[in-house]
């Protein structure tokens, strides 16, 4: 088969190209496992963060990406949840221990165990991958492959944020960042609070146009303020800049809620500028979102499908998924990208 591979860190700065196009052979299912023909991979951040070696894959060479939409090619033994030719999807989580206080209590993402799909294993950047059968989901009839790729896991943890916020109909949400995650909060928000006001703070125009086109009450740069405070805030960047400054916006008792699993160190010193009265008084919290569950992704692609909600794609030949990560990189998005397999 076919895939993309990462043979070890490396930055975009010095290496442009660091997935290598490369023949491997067809993995095989074990006890409980399915066999997927990968049609379709979204291209995420944490593929960055990998690739640089802030979130550092557990094995090299490895193959990439965690938000696959495919077929069921063949069973391991035991395996017999989903017949052959079934259309599934594998989000980030790849599996859980499944008997720790945590994943008894429904919260499999914060497990010592948990297995993360294209990080701790081979994912999606190849025409074929192995997951256990539980933790791979069914995919509602009413989304193309390349239009459900991005909603198991921009869409997952964005939803999972949406409901870590506590956000009530008629307050104010502010997004921190427009890419694919946050393009799909603000439908999400549209549909489900009627009444509540979408600010945006993107670090460009063309991501400002594209958030007022989706409905945006306001879009502004990360430094702007906004015309009202802000009773929650999602941030979904790579940097410290804009948690600093979405602080400033926070309304008394608010929640800011850092929707990444790793931030660049190039701004840290921006941290140093954290003034107690003006930041963080009053009650203001700040939260971090680690990882998705399976009934996070599951909610999410029936909600998504009851909107239906449309996810805004830029696809991509699976041997251009270098590009495809150096426009993520250089922070040209429209929605979501995604990567075409098969």
């Amino acid at each position: 088969m076919q895939a993309m591979v990462l043979t070890g860190i490396s930055s975009f700065r010095d290496n442009p190209a660091p997935l290598v196009l490369t023949e491997l052979p067809r993995p095989e299912p074990g006890p409980g496992e399915i066999l997927v023909a990968v049609s379709a991979c979204g291209v995420c951040h944490t593929e960055l963060d990998e690739i640089e070696g802030r979130t550092p894959p557990s094995l090299f060479p490895v193959v990439l990406g965690h938000q696959i939409l495919g077929r069921v090619a063949a069973l391991g033994e035991q395996a017999g949840r989903f017949p052959i030719g079934a259309r599934v999807g594998v989000g980030w989580i790849h599996q859980a221990c499944g008997g720790c206080s945590h994943c008894l209590s429904g919260n499999e993402n914060l497990c010592a165990r948990f297995r993360a799909t294209g990080r701790d294993v081979n994912g999606g950047y190849g025409e074929y991958m192995t997951v256990p059968e539980a933790f791979a989901c069914p995919i509602p009839d009413c989304f193309s492959d390349a239009e459900a790729a991005p909603l198991l896991c921009a869409g997952a943890i964005g939803w999972r944020s949406l409901r870590l916020t506590g956000l009530k109909d008629g307050q104010n949400l502010g997004l921190a960042g427009f890419g694919a995650s946050a393009h799909l909060v603000l439908k999400t928000v549209r549909h489900r609070f009627a009444r509540t006001k979408v600010f945006v703070f993107a670090r460009n125009e063309r991501e400002r146009v594209f958030a007022r086109e989706l409905g945006a009450f306001w879009a502004g740069a990360i430094e702007e303020r906004p015309p009202e405070m802000l009773q929650a805030i999602i941030d979904t960047t790579p940097a410290w800049k804009p948690v600093v400054e979405a602080l400033k916006h926070l309304a008394p008792g608010g929640r800011l809620v850092i929707n990444a699993i790793r931030k660049e160190t190039g701004d840290k010193d921006e941290l140093l500028g954290l003034d107690y009265p003006s930041h963080l008084w009053l009650e203001k919290e700040i939260k971090s979102v680690a990882n998705v569950t399976r009934q996070d992704i599951s909610e999410f692609l029936a909600l998504a499908a009851e909107i239906p909600l449309r996810p805004e794609v830029e696809e991509y030949p699976l041997r251009e998924a270098n590009r495809a990560l150096a426009e993520l990189k250089a922070g040209k998005i429209r929605g979501a990208k995604v990567l075409r397999i098969a």
